[in-house]
């Protein structure tokens, strides 16, 4: 299999405060890899080194074989790197197209023409299409979190980084937002998706990263790992036997 992402001995302070720890974390082509652990563990400042938004303090990134650890985020997102956030915060006063249409653009430096129709690929995927024309101020939370793999999708990223989209939703919204991951990634979109509701991730991820005070805790299996003791200790609670 081919390494879409690798990060290598990554390490991130925030003054006196470590929280990113000589991480390595790879992900291969087509896979969507898990990823949890304890509030503050580090895994939202992972994504950020990702995807540019800090600075790491030592180690690379590395995507598709190529040494990606002082570009841009902007340039990040032109070489295929997408992500949704925790807390969607649409521009309230566009519709959703308009939305999407500025992920299209900015993201990948094309004009507004070529990007109508991965645009509208985008809100088919992500059930919006018949809002495309709604104020995304008036979107449910439902919704609103569609918009944003909607704007992420219409990068055209060969590698998705989704932080907590389920969180704050329904046992019904959460269903049907695992159904619409699960057709997405019949398309071979490699995915990493960091998430507090378990059974979601269960029911997509092939693997799972436990990450705990900013390091690798373990990885494998999802089913295995979510019942090791280590995780039920760490991350559920637990207290190993």
């Amino acid at each position: 299999m081919t390494k879409v992402l690798e990060t290598i001995g990554l390490r991130k302070s925030f003054g006196g405060v470590l929280v990113i720890d000589d991480l390595s974390i790879s992900v291969e082509e087509g896979e969507a890899l898990g990823i949890v652990g304890p509030n503050g563990a580090g895994k939202t400042t992972w994504f950020n080194l990702v995807t540019g938004a800090v600075k790491a303090d030592a180690g690379k990134v590395i995507f598709e074989g190529k040494d990606i650890t002082h570009y841009s985020k902007h340039a990040r997102c032109r070489q295929g790197i997408g992500r949704t956030f925790q807390i969607p915060r649409p521009f309230s006063d566009m519709t959703v197209f308009e939305n999407v249409l500025v992920g299209a653009t900015y993201g990948r430096s094309r004009s507004e023409r070529a990007s109508y129709r991965r645009c509208v690929e985008a809100l088919e995927t992500t059930g919006l299409l018949a809002k495309a024309n709604v104020l995304a101020g008036s979107l449910t939370l439902l919704n609103r979190k569609r918009l944003e793999l909607a704007r992420a999708l219409a990068t055209d990223p060969t590698l998705l980084l989704m932080d907590e989209i389920a969180g704050g939703l329904t046992e019904a919204e959460v269903q049907e937002l695992i159904e619409e991951i699960k057709k997405l990634r019949e398309t071979g979109i490699t995915i990493v998706w960091i998430e507090h509701i378990v059974h979601a991730l269960l029911a997509v991820v092939d693997r799972i990263v436990v990450i705990q005070f900013g390091g690798e805790l373990c990885q494998g299996d999802p089913h295995e790992v979510m019942n090791s003791e280590e995780v039920q200790a760490c991350y559920m609670g637990g207290t190993p036997a």
